[in-house]
């Protein structure tokens, strides 16, 4: 287990950096590049002056530099100005060079500064998973019950009334989009033209202080959505458990159908949906975009919404350095807990 897990982390570092050396390329092509110096010096200046400003703040430099630099595997860029003022990347305000770090990327905990929200992009970042973090609790408090409930009765009885009607539920939720089920929501329980005004079609209250009218709109349109693909994955693997050779045996010396699902079926049946509920983590994460802004929800999806949108490169890295880190530890944890639920999987 131990050069397992050893093998998988060294695999999850080689993919970390190639993951957000793509961003960091991505983020700073030279259209991005532009519109970030005229929204600093402004929109009207010239193109040499996009490129003096470019260079005066150490985007000119080659990629795979600026990259170590921002990493803070390299030492940060020091530019003398014309003006007589230098200035690098770790020299901060009030600073001299000689008091300024050699080093200063994210493995030194400098994440940058936001452009758009003036403050640091790990408050930015801290804040906005802070406030994420407790939608998806939630969340996962009534999707991943549910979802279990639904798919084990309707894997029992392969074929039956009660298997046609919850998978045919399960489908429809899953095939209904986060942005059609808000709306039908918000039109259904918050407009007074319908009459039933039982919550709030606006959970910006809820980053505050959380409540069941403010908060039960957005988690019902992420819960319901992977809610029915978690219930058909348990589905499937359940009626296939249900075939297996030791359920009929059990089934033939008397035990209780009850005591067979809950004793012989229901580990092995799980093992199949452990994996997908831990791949719903890194969805929660960043797919919760259109939910967040729908119900102007000011987490981590809207945060992503804008900084992309008023291109924000720090803060837009930042970003991406945290889903990635996410999905890689869910992917390493449901790996190991497929193969702590399943022995017969060999390690090597």
């Amino acid at each position: 287990m131990t050069v397992f897990i050893l093998r998988r982390t060294l695999t999850m570092l080689v993919t970390a950096f190639c993951l957000t050396f793509i961003v960091f390329w991505l983020t700073n092509l030279a259209p991005n590049l532009e519109k970030v110096a005229k929204s600093e010096a402004g929109s009207r200046i010239t193109d040499a002056e996009v490129e003096s400003w470019l260079e005066k703040n150490g985007y000119a430099e080659p990629i795979l530099l600026r990259y170590g630099q921002w990493l803070g595997v390299l030492p940060g860029w020091v530019i003398e100005g014309s003006d007589g003022i230098t200035r690098g990347r770790c020299i901060q305000p009030g600073m001299t060079p000689e008091q300024a770090p050699r080093y200063c990327g994210i493995l030194q905990g400098d994440w940058g500064y936001s452009r758009v929200f003036r403050m640091e992009v790990a408050d930015v970042v801290a804040r906005g998973l802070a406030l994420t973090g407790k939608l998806m609790f939630w969340v996962l408090v009534v999707m991943v019950p549910g979802a279990l409930v639904i798919g084990v009765l309707a894997g029992m009885r392969e074929g039956s009334r009660l298997d046609r009607a919850l998978s045919a539920g399960s489908i429809l939720t899953t095939a209904t989009p986060e942005y059609v089920s808000g709306v039908v929501f918000i039109a259904v329980f918050t407009s007074s033209a319908v009459g039933l005004r039982w919550f709030n079609g606006s959970a910006t209250s809820a980053m505050e202080d959380a409540t069941f009218a403010n908060f039960t709109l957005p988690v019902m349109t992420i819960a319901l959505y992977g809610m029915g693909y978690i219930a058909r994955m348990t589905r499937a693997s359940m009626a296939e458990v249900m075939t297996a050779q030791y359920i009929r045996t059990a089934r033939l010396k008397g035990v209780s159908f009850p005591k067979v699902v809950l004793k012989h079926a229901l580990r092995n049946a799980l093992i199949a949906p452990f994996t997908v509920i831990m791949l719903q983590f890194p969805w929660l994460l960043t797919g919760v975009v259109i939910v967040e802004s729908l119900f102007n929800y000011k987490g981590f999806g809207w945060t992503l919404v804008e900084a992309s949108s008023n291109n924000d490169i720090d803060l837009l890295l930042g970003i991406s350095v945290v889903a990635v880190f996410v999905v890689l530890v869910t992917q390493l944890v449901s790996d190991i807990g497929y193969a702590l639920l399943n022995p017969r999987i060999r390690l090597s």
